[in-house]
């Protein structure tokens, strides 16, 4: 069965060039009304210019498809406000948000300012929030929304020199997760992807062999499938070079020291327990790990939780 997207209105920031640019392209090609938005700066986030957003949309519209440019600054609320009422305006509705608008300011966190910090953070993480935000009440009362949030494995696992954006990108995950619990009763579905991909954001970073099979359009097929009617939820899909992959939040089982063994000390002995990883498991939400601590406990205690 085909997936499309006939009749559905998407918005994809950063979508000027890498990434975005692919993921506005095919969304548009399988009919979806696409709003291309990018503020047209540089890697750093410096700069502005519409000259690549438009560019896009002249392409999306030579294929025969559907598309306006958009030049808002993610990180600004108004502009975000301004986007989303530009799509309704035109075409009535906001059926998918995909959130891929990205800079980077990479150094060493000894060596990086907390102004270089900040910036990415009010890029990627509150980039995300301005635009689910924005999105949201309109996904809830049409009863439809699909949402990719966009991590990195720098977030997930860490990488040298992205503290700033390590933190951020861990930061849409907990995002996602909470959404996906509000968001369920409304159809409204919360994925996240983390690419790996030969882009600007990439280049020189690899080797140039590696760089050249890191293709963008080896990753939009997984936004294509997480932004699709019958999508997962609350799923990190890892994609890069053709491959794809689930990362899974997983805890350890609980294990109950006695009250005399509750101490730092009493952690160091059972640690091997502590840290064991057969029959980990992944939670679903917070309280589930309150409920398998008190489960514990009152197993040890021996008494009955009412």
């Amino acid at each position: 069965m085909s997936i499309r997207y006939d009749g559905k209105v998407a918005i994809v920031t950063g979508a000027g060039q890498g990434l975005g640019r692919c993921h506005a392209i095919e969304l548009a090609k399988r009919g979806a009304k696409v709003v291309v938005n990018d503020l047209g700066g540089a890697k750093d986030g410096t700069g502005a210019s519409s000259d690549a957003a438009l560019a896009v949309v002249a392409e999306i519209e030579a294929a025969g498809g559907e598309a306006i440019a958009n030049g808002a600054n993610v990180a600004k609320y108004a502009d975000v406000e301004a986007m989303v009422k530009q799509a309704v305006d035109k075409w009535g509705r906001v059926d998918i948000l995909v959130n891929n608008a990205g800079i980077l300011r990479d150094k060493s966190f000894a060596k990086g300012s907390l102004e270089d910090f900040q910036l990415v953070l009010d890029v990627h993480l509150m980039g995300t929030i301005n635009c689910t935000k924005a999105c949201w009440d309109i996904m809830r009362e049409q009863e439809y929304g699909r949402i990719v949030v966009t991590s990195s494995s720098s977030g997930l696992y860490g990488n040298f020199g992205q503290t700033n954006y390590g933190a951020a990108k861990m930061g849409v995950i907990g995002a996602m997760n909470t959404l996906v619990q509000e968001g369920a009763k409304y159809n409204i579905r919360v994925n996240a992807l983390a690419p790996t991909a030969g882009t600007r954001m990439t280049e020189g970073l690899l080797p140039e062999k590696a760089f050249d099979l890191l293709t963008p359009e080896t990753v939009t097929p997984a936004v294509l499938y997480l932004v699709s009617e019958d999508a997962p939820n609350r799923t990190i899909l890892c994609a890069g070079a053709g491959g794809f992959s689930v990362a899974k939040i997983v805890e350890t089982e609980s294990v109950w020291l006695s009250p005399d063994e509750q101490t730092p000390e009493g952690i160091a002995a059972h640690w091997d327990e502590i840290n064991k990883f057969e029959g980990s498991r992944e939670l679903s939400a917070g309280f589930e790990q309150s409920v398998k601590m008190l489960t514990v406990a009152a197993n040890g205690l021996g008494i009955k939780l009412d």
